[in-house]
């Protein structure tokens, strides 16, 4: 275990490869069967809320239908997610091709929005819990495959990967912490 300022990390994370690679895994990871889509923290559906205008307008009919009937959101305070479309892919989900890409990021990155997408999406393949101390974990799904092998073959870490939405989620006094023991540990 390892602990950065009130931390707690999985010890293979600081040696851990990996870099997204879109052209194979197709953005698995916006699509995975199971019900529930990517968790959000409480102020995070706001954020939606915000974004809607600038989203809706790229998200199928069904789509629509879904966030209108369940709403932007599912769950109670301390335990939001985005609402899943046939138990699959988050409502949220736009395709560029074959690939699944993030509604709200292309929003973010076409100037609509100052949200870029939620925390827990933007963290993945780390998840953080939060229920006492925050907890990182390393989830290593069959989709992130290409990935892996993507991190190994160009030696990126995975903290460096992540390194734009540790610093979001944490901090950068926080980030400059967790690099330095990650360095450590190479």
């Amino acid at each position: 275990m390892i602990i950065v300022r009130n931390v707690i990390l999985e010890p293979d994370i600081p040696r851990a490869e990996f870099c997204c690679n879109l052209e194979q895994c197709k953005g698995g990871c916006c699509t995975l069967e199971g019900g529930r889509g990517a968790p959000l923290a409480d102020e995070e559906r706001e954020e939606i809320l915000r974004a809607l205008p600038a989203v809706v307008p790229m998200l199928t009919a069904a789509q629509r239908e879904l966030i209108a009937a369940v709403g932007p959101a599912e769950g109670e305070p301390g335990d939001l997610a985005t609402p899943c479309l046939n138990n699959r892919e988050c409502v949220y989900t736009i395709f560029d091709g074959p690939i699944a890409r993030c509604s709200f990021e292309r929003a973010f990155l076409d100037g609509q929005i100052t949200w870029r997408k939620p925390i827990s999406c933007h963290l993945y393949p780390i998840r953080a819990r939060s229920m006492g101390p925050v907890h990182l974990r390393y989830d290593r799904i069959t989709e992130c495959d290409a990935g892996r092998r993507k991190g190994h073959v160009e030696g990126v870490l995975l903290h460096r990967f992540l390194r734009e939405p540790l610093v979001r989620r944490f901090g950068e006094p926080w980030y400059s912490s967790f690099a330095a023991q990650c360095e450590a540990a190479e």
